[in-house]
């Protein structure tokens, strides 16, 4: 039996964490020291970076989660409760820190990161599960890759058995299940992921690695090219869509989310996959023109 689903209404099961920014002039080479000209902590992780911009896009969303017990966890939760994010199914998980973002970020807004996963890789397939009604209620079930990837492949499992909308983005790139890509609706990859899925070296993005990620069982493809748009594949075919200009590239971390929440917004509240694309470009040039993930 399908769910009715609330208007606009997305489910995000991902990361939470603390991010800590160090601004350099420029990114360091191997074994080099660099004094670092600003520090802040902001809030992150792809998940609830998703969640909130689909939040602020207009979704209705609820976030299915992991943090510690820590300063940095009331902190990450306070964040999303602001943006308008229900916090419901995020526990805190005693003994356990809250997942963290080590990002250097050089004068040209590029960006280098390391995560500590904490409390993000105590999510299981149990507690997912657990979330099945949650799950059956949405429109859209939004997930990346910061939490274990059975649980996403779960989750996915789910919302397809509950006739919901699966989009996933394949970040950070890391070897999935072929039953993760079926009906994915779309599957979202920029071009260094789209390469490691197809084992394709060096090939830059073009058309037909589009269909070739087609053939992979998604519904729908999407590939962010960063300043150049995004290809976009469907049983429509394969189509181009340009960036939106930016003034001033200010920070690229959290850009693919920003698109990512847009684009899942757009879709929860109907929208054709084409539009959707044109609101997740949208968002995305205007993240990088601020700082911090969001």
């Amino acid at each position: 039996m399908v769910a009715e689903h609330p208007a606009r209404s997305i489910l995000v099961i991902g990361s939470i964490n603390e991010d800590v920014v160090l601004r350099v002039a420029r990114l360091p080479h191997p074994g080099e020291t660099l004094a670092a000209e600003e520090l802040t902590r902001l809030p992150g992780g792809k998940g609830a970076n998703q969640a909130v911009a689909a939040a602020r896009a207009g979704g209705r969303v609820r976030m299915l989660g992991r943090t510690g017990e820590d300063p940095a966890a009331q902190r990450q939760l306070d964040a999303l409760r602001a943006a308008g994010v229900d916090v419901e199914l995020v526990e805190q998980i005693a003994g356990t820190a809250t997942g963290t973002a080590y990002i250097t970020v050089d004068g040209d807004g590029e960006n280098v990161i390391v995560v500590d996963q904490g409390a993000n890789g105590r999510l299981g397939t149990a507690e997912v599960e657990a979330a099945e009604t949650r799950i059956a209620e949405a429109a859209v079930l939004l997930a990346q890759l910061e939490v274990p990837v059975d649980c996403v492949a779960r989750a996915v499992e789910l919302a397809r058995g509950h006739g919901v909308r699966p989009v996933v983005t394949l970040s950070p790139a890391q070897p999935v299940p072929d039953t993760l890509l079926e009906g994915l609706d779309p599957l979202l990859v920029n071009e260094h992921e789209a390469r490691f899925v197809l084992d394709a070296g060096d090939e830059p993005a073009a058309d037909d690695v589009a269909e070739r990620l087609l053939g992979l069982g998604p519904r729908s493809v999407v590939i962010t090219l960063g300043e150049r748009g995004a290809i976009y594949a469907d049983t429509e075919g394969v189509r181009r869509a340009p960036a939106h200009p930016v003034d001033v590239v200010r920070d690229t971390t959290g850009a693919g989310d920003a698109f990512a929440g847009a684009l899942a917004a757009a879709l929860a509240r109907g929208a054709g996959l084409p539009e959707a694309v044109d609101a997740g470009l949208a968002e995305g040039a205007a993240a990088v023109g601020r700082s911090g993930a969001r």
